[in-house]
């Protein structure tokens, strides 16, 4: 290749890489500023605006212009003002949704408590004034009625037993009965045999 031509290729390749690199700091330099972006970057951009100097002992400084600092005093304040306002508000939200946790949480617990008192209601019944399950409750009534079917047994074999009793004594009675009026007919035969026997000695006396 030609020496010239290649000086100047390599002449058009350094330029516009330092145009490059000097636009992309420009552009990097636009995007940062004093009144715009986050503080950091307002941060960044100060220090890059800052200017350095060597005192009279020879220690290098860095330069900051006071309006600049003030601005960004301004900025930092505003911005920490902002983040309480946000923390504020985020805390008042915290403490709004703990209420209502609390108040549902409460009426989760007095739903619950209705509904335990619920079940036992349905699961209970009234006797008397008192809450009884239904275990106890069907147990009772059927002691109850296994109680007066004991009773309706023993009165029904009473019943028996008495009437049983009284046919027993009416036909004891009807014998006796029966047996009085025997003896009441013999013993009025022999009265009227021992008087006719009498009467019969009575004529016989006076014959004689």
């Amino acid at each position: 290749m030609n020496p010239i031509k290649f000086l100047f290729v390599v002449v058009c390749t350094c330029f516009i890489s330092i145009t490059s690199f000097s636009q992309s700091n420009e552009d990097q330099e636009e995007a940062l500023s004093l009144n715009s972006g986050t503080i950091d970057n307002q941060f960044e951009y100060i220090l890059r605006k800052s200017g350095n100097f060597k005192g009279t002992n020879g220690q290098a400084y860095e330069a900051v212009k006071l309006s600049m600092f003030l601005t960004l005093r301004a900025h930092t304040i505003d911005s920490l003002k902002t983040v309480h306002k946000n923390l504020a508000e985020t805390q008042a939200v915290v403490k709004s949704q703990a209420d209502e946790i609390s108040e549902l949480k409460a009426n989760l617990a007095d739903t619950k408590e209705n509904l335990d008192k619920t079940n036992t209601e349905k699961d209970s019944m009234a006797l008397f004034g008192m809450q009884m399950s239904k275990t106890g409750y069907n147990a009772l009534m059927w002691t109850i009625i296994a109680g007066l079917l004991g009773l309706l047994l023993l009165f029904i074999y009473k019943f028996k037993n008495s009437n049983a009793v009284t046919r027993d004594a009416k036909k004891a009675l009807a014998e006796i009965e029966e047996e009085f009026d025997e003896h009441r007919r013999t013993a009025l035969e022999r009265e009227q045999k021992v008087r006719r026997q009498l009467q019969d000695e009575i004529n016989k006396q006076k014959k004689i």
